[in-house]
């Protein structure tokens, strides 16, 4: 499984996301509205999985399907009845438990006998030749570490060659955070039903999910008159984002932005920020570093305007400044510290990135015409705490973080979230591993930076600037693969994402 097939099935995700704890109410209230029952919804989903399983495996005629104790166990039995009407050969393990089923479940469960089906134990030996595993485990309620059996039944089904297809959500994975606190399936395709949920997108998940692909089963004119309360961001709202220029404008027209940093032995990331603010569409750009790197940067991109850093030429071009980025190579020494104490008084859009970040660990403050762009590491000491806290719940951390600093924060990562002081928050889904190398934050905090001296608001910038960052590296994927990647590599492919008004004439 990769990233890329991660995005294969994108253009028909939804792009509102809801809270995990909101989808039994969301469910009750759509069926209460439309006149339908709980049962018949679990009719649509079994029927909708079966349709996908199908027609991604026409040719597999041994299905062995896994059902829960809960209502995804009865999507699961749906499935098999289904399948066994087509002619497939069904093998069906089910859980037990002291409760009683759900009623849909249990009305699930009646159907399948009834049609003649065989519930096994789930420590029975698996049947030979099985060519698609049904994963109806466990739901998107699930809160911490499977059980030791259900445990069993996941490492078995993830150790056999078989692919599996995951109903609603990979067991396992937690459909609030995306973690994944002990067994889970490592699905090849999930079907996620009625809304999307964060977990699908963020922490674990796409190590996990495989090809996603989402069933409204029959809601989507019901949801969409729900406001949900968080968002997916992918290339196709880069058009909204990123409006074609005036012809008459001006390089003034799109903004003065000044960038801070790279101190001694750290020139190659000052000047990938600055490139990449001139690839995403700055006006000006102006570098303010060590004497030592002006000749390098230049050499390199002379459109850049690189200065020496020193307390007047900072005061003047803090006055001169529509937007600052600082912290891409600053250091944490006494040339860093002073040259950020200044820039702290800046009140106009700002980003802090690297170790501005650390420094504002040392000595926090909040404000809110500020962005901030950690990774896991620089989050864990925003909020001093560890990697494996943040980690464990990527949207409550973004949202401390915001707590805590004030402004907007990117919170970086496999489905990279953002949250701002309104309380807008949103998931990236853009980006692959190749992004995992040396110097791609400095690149993103160039493209952001770009953005806000466009006049895009805090919020919006970071969250085009981070699609724009993803969807070019996406294209390279496709091309090249992910392994090698380096972050200069995305220059030239990264003009041509943040025009979605030109067609791509390699439709790449």
């Amino acid at each position: 499984m990769t990233d890329h097939k991660m995005n294969t099935n994108r253009a028909s995700i939804p792009h509102t996301v809801w809270p995990a704890e909101s989808l039994p109410r969301l469910e009750r209230e759509a069926a209460d509205a439309l006149g339908i029952t709980l049962y018949e919804l679990m009719q649509r989903a079994g029927l909708a999985a079966f349709t996908l399983a199908r027609e991604t495996y026409p040719a597999s005629r041994r299905w062995l399907i896994l059902c829960g104790t809960g209502n995804n166990g009865g999507d699961g039995y749906v499935v098999a009845r289904l399948a066994q009407a087509a002619g497939i050969e069904v093998s069906l393990m089910a859980l037990e438990s002291e409760k009683p089923l759900p009623e849909e479940a249990q009305a699930a469960r009646d159907a399948w006998l009834d049609a003649g089906g065989t519930i096994h134990a789930p420590d029975a030996a698996w049947p030979e030749g099985i060519e698609v595993i049904i994963d109806g485990l466990l739901g998107t309620g699930l809160r911490s570490a499977a059980r030791e059996g259900i445990a069993a039944l996941i490492e078995h089904a993830n150790r056999h060659p078989a692919p599996v297809v995951a109903l609603d959500i990979p067991s396992g994975l937690l459909a609030q955070t995306g973690a994944t606190p002990g067994a889970v399936i490592n699905a090849a395709l999930t079907i996620t039903f009625i809304a999307l949920k964060p977990g699908l997108l963020t922490g674990k998940a796409r190590d996990v999910v495989g090809a996603l692909h989402h069933h409204a089963l029959g809601l989507e004119g019901w949801l969409a008159g729900q406001e949900a309360p968080y968002n997916r961001f992918d290339d196709a709202q880069l058009a909204d984002w990123l409006k074609p220029r005036r012809p008459t404008s001006n390089k003034g027209d799109h903004g003065k932005l000044l960038i801070i940093g790279g101190d001694h032995g750290t020139a190659g990331a000052i000047r990938m920020t600055g490139e990449a603010a001139l690839r995403a569409g700055a006006g000006l750009v102006r570098i303010l570093t060590r004497s030592d790197n002006i000749v390098p940067i230049l050499a390199a991109r002379p459109e850049l305007m690189v200065q020496e850093l020193t307390p007047q030429v900072l005061d003047d071009n803090l006055e001169w400044a529509d937007v600052v980025v600082v912290g891409p190579g600053l250091g944490q020494q006494k040339w860093g510290k002073q040259a950020l104490h200044k820039v702290e008084n800046f009140r106009k859009p700002m980003l802090w990135d690297a170790d501005a970040l650390n420094l504002l660990a040392i000595n926090p403050d909040k404000r809110h015409n500020r962005l901030l762009t950690p990774h896991p590491g620089e989050a864990a000491r925003l909020l001093n705490t560890s990697v494996a806290e943040i980690e464990s719940d990527r949207l409550l951390s973004a949202q401390r973080l915001v707590k805590q600093y004030g402004g907007t924060v990117v919170l970086k990562g496999a489905g990279t979230v953002i949250a701002s002081h309104e309380g807008s928050l949103g998931i990236v889904d853009a980006g692959n591993a190749g992004m995992a190398s040396g110097g791609m934050g400095d690149v993103l905090s160039g493209i952001i930076g770009a953005l806000l001296a466009q006049q895009l608001p805090l919020y919006e910038a970071a969250s085009a600037g981070c699609v724009a960052h993803g969807v070019a590296a996406d294209k390279i994927a496709a091309r090249q693969g992910t392994r090698g990647m380096l972050a200069t590599d995305l220059f030239s492919t990264l003009v041509r994402v943040v025009n979605p008004d030109v067609i791509d004439p390699d439709h790449d």
